[in-house]
């Protein structure tokens, strides 16, 4: 199994010998991004207060429960904060750096080390250790009393919440390349959805058995890394309707109580989607962001003014669409067109994962480490 970062070229042999092959120094210079446009200042949205977790430069995630958010550092830093006053709830530092995370259900949390554990935390403790036989890169879910980790084998692994023993593993074959991102892992009602390579695989929760697969995104061009398809992180779902994106390749909704594919569009992007009961909003990899609609996947609009600016995947806020930049900006868009509402920065650096809402806060983190909280008024 090989791994594979879109970020730059560069493959990663799983087992005991690790080959690394890096070519980014060679590759063409980033185009330059357009001019900012102006803001129409029709949302009005203040700083309320900002925090520090650490450095963050593996896939890592916010996680909201409540009024409260759970964030995390790459060097093992886990907190988890208030989000009305940006202050800990309890903060807790690991002794292993963190691969992928943060998740949980409000009393137990969860993320995975480089060590390849799975380690899960309540009130500021850890309580359970797991090793797991393959890299992650996708935060566990935390629901029903259970722990499920997504692993680089394409393997899903369900582990008992308050001992962190294995309960089942499900497994699928697959292409011999995987991102090196969050694919993607959500509790859909009763079942646990799982990407699997371009397919979308419902599982029951108890006993790990297959539901129903369909699929998304299919391989395509010459080579491996052509060819790679993989179901990335951040889904929009809408009672039993399910939109996802396949890296690279697509973008489609499925109803997620039967597995029927209800439609598909080509998509070039590499960051996960959010909705309303309207419209899906996703960004291309040269930062366009556009909007489906979620009956029928037609466009809806399109806005390429950000375009070149690394946007993260995108936040439905209010009557906005909130996403962050590589320069730490954060963009709020108008739901019904795209228009530019209002624009904030942040620390400098990159926005990392997307942002997220917890009561009438919004969380943004960014890979210097900055947590900061905003409120539209």
């Amino acid at each position: 199994m090989t791994v594979f970062s879109h970020t730059c070229t560069r493959w990663t042999l799983l087992g005991a010998l690790a080959l690394s092959i890096a070519a980014c120094s060679s590759a063409p210079d980033k185009p330059k991004p357009a001019a900012l446009p102006s803001v129409s200042g029709q949302l009005a949205v203040q700083k309320a207060w900002s925090n520090t977790v650490g450095p963050v430069t593996t896939p890592l995630f916010a996680s909201v429960h409540g009024d409260q958010v759970a964030v995390a550092s790459t060097q093992g830093q886990v907190a988890l904060i208030d989000a009305a006053s940006g202050k800990d709830v309890w903060r807790l530092q690991l002794d292993s750096p963190i691969q992928a995370g943060v998740s949980g259900d409000g009393q137990r949390f969860a993320v995975i080390t480089r060590n390849n554990e799975v380690v899960a935390m309540e009130a500021g403790k850890v309580v359970w250790r797991y090793r797991l036989p393959a890299l992650s890169y996708t935060a566990p879910v935390v629901a029903g009393a259970r722990v499920f980790v997504l692993t680089a084998d394409r393997a899903v692994t369900a582990l008992d919440g308050a001992s962190g023993q294995k309960l089942w593993s499900q497994q699928r074959t697959g292409d011999p390349l995987v991102l090196q991102q969050a694919g993607l892992l959500m509790p859909l009602g009763d079942t646990l959805l799982a990407g699997w390579g371009g397919r979308l695989a419902a599982l029951n929760p108890n006993t790990g058995g297959v539901l129903w697969e369909t699929l998304v995104g299919s391989s395509r061009g010459t080579n491996e890394v052509e060819r790679l398809v993989d179901l990335v992180a951040g889904a929009s779902r809408q009672g039993q309707t399910v939109c996802v994106r396949a890296f690279q390749s697509s973008v489609a909704c499925v109803d997620g109580s039967r597995g029927a594919t209800l439609w598909t569009r080509p998509a070039q992007g590499h960051e996960g989607l959010d909705g309303d009961d309207k419209l899906v909003f996703g960004v291309e990899s040269d930062s366009k962001v556009l909007a489906w609609q979620r009956q029928g996947g037609q466009p809806a609009w399109t806005q390429d003014a950000l375009r070149f600016r690394g946007l993260s995947a995108p936040l439905v806020l209010g009557r906005s669409v909130v996403m962050g930049d590589d320069n730490g900006l954060v963009h709020f868009l108008s739901r019904q067109d795209g228009q530019a509402l209002q624009r904030l920065s942040t620390d400098g650096s990159a926005i990392t994962g997307k942002p997220v809402a917890a009561g009438q806060t919004l969380v943004v983190v960014t890979r210097a480490g900055g947590v900061f909280g905003f409120r539209p008024e």
